[in-house]
């Protein structure tokens, strides 16, 4: 593999870092730290573009807070907008066309131009037009699989792509930090242990997202060219494949446990499954796709139905819904394009469609003035 250098001063260059900021702000502008930053912008830039050529820029504190989603509970870790969320849009911007250069073209989450719906795309292609390669589905996805990242493991892959000291010192800085805010929790169990070997990045961190996907990224090459899968599609940690022989899906989930394990101390979930594609249909990222038709993901279903018929009996009530409302009517509209939903759409969608117009005439375009 080919090793790049010479890139750590792209990162602090003050071009990178106004368009650091300029994405990093997205979405965020009304945030109080980012209309601080915005309130004098050069003076804000210079000072991380001096402390990341003095080499004495360091993560800052985590919050932390707990999020539910379905029925997990996730540990999410949130940095300052200044320096942290800047820095690290400032190194991603660098960096990432390097990092692409390792993805398979099937692995799809926190890369631009895919997400999503091109996973689905992909797969529900693959169904259609390859029904005697794609009659079983292998299911899989990791345990706890963020917080299972070995921190030595991510540095050796960066140093198998990066021979820039500086940069290297950033990234280890970077996925090291999450010691430090775990270590309250960790102390008693882990701290005793002579083996003890650092894991863990933090949900919620811009980085997260990629090293996250870069990890897997020597197991998807590992699928397609020593197993010779035709069909595998992953989305973070989740993993489809299919095959026309069961017994073939079976001897790959024996392989693919055996390097997730030797290669990157990893253990694949037990609720792995391999099934009859076309009579169960696919759950992958939101989605069942069978044979010609796709239909909206049963516990997905069920969030929109309620959100959209507390927010309709909100707006008969007389009341403005709120912007999280208005982007949730956004979101879910996304959502429900892909698939065969006119009689949801119809049913839960299309009643508050006009108040979410209303939302934004009154709210959200004087607000962009």
């Amino acid at each position: 593999m080919k090793r790049f250098g010479n890139l750590y001063s792209q990162i602090y260059d003050m071009d990178n870092l106004k368009l650091a900021h300029k994405n990093a702000r997205k979405g965020k502008g009304w945030y109080e730290e980012v209309k601080e930053v915005d309130s004098n912008t050069e003076y804000y830039l210079e000072k991380l573009q001096s402390m990341l050529k003095r080499h004495d820029y360091h993560t800052s504190e985590y919050e932390q807070f707990t999020k539910k989603e379905s029925n997990k509970e996730r540990i999410i870790y949130k940095l300052p907008y200044f320096p942290d969320r800047i820095c690290q849009w400032a190194i991603m911007q660098v960096i990432e066309p390097f990092l692409m250069r390792t993805m398979v073209t099937h692995t799809y989450s926190a890369i631009p131009g895919r997400g999503i719906h091109k996973a689905l795309r992909d797969v529900k292609n693959a169904m259609w037009n390859d029904i005697p390669n794609c009659q079983y589905c292998f299911k899989f996805d990791i345990k706890k699989y963020y917080s299972s990242i070995n921190h030595e493991i991510l540095k050796w892959k960066f140093r198998r792509l990066f021979k820039d000291a500086e940069l290297l010192y950033i990234l280890d800085e970077i996925i090291d930090s999450i010691a430090t805010a775990k270590v309250e929790n960790i102390l008693d169990i882990w701290l005793m242990s002579e083996d003890y070997d650092e894991t863990g990045i933090p949900i919620g961190n811009y980085l997260s997202q990629y090293c996250g996907n870069f990890y897997l990224s020597e197991f998807d090459h590992w699928l397609k060219e020593q197993l010779h899968v035709k069909h595998t599609y992953r989305y973070m940690d989740d993993v489809v494949a299919f095959s026309g022989s069961k017994n073939q899906l079976h001897e790959w989930k024996a392989a693919s446990q055996e390097y997730l394990a030797k290669n990157l101390r990893l253990k694949m979930k037990k609720d792995w499954q391999i099934f009859p594609s076309y009579v169960r249909g696919v759950d992958f990222v939101g989605y069942r796709i069978f044979l010609n038709y796709i239909l909206l993901r049963q516990s997905t279903c069920k969030k929109f139905k309620d959100k959209m018929l507390s927010i309709q009996k909100k707006v008969e009530n007389g009341q403005l819904m709120n912007h999280s409302e208005w982007a949730a009517i956004n979101s879910y509209d996304g959502w429900l394009k892909p698939c065969d939903s006119w009689r949801l759409k119809d049913k839960y969608l299309t009643p508050v469609v006009p108040d979410a117009y209303r939302y934004y005439r009154e709210v959200v375009k004087r607000k962009a003035v």
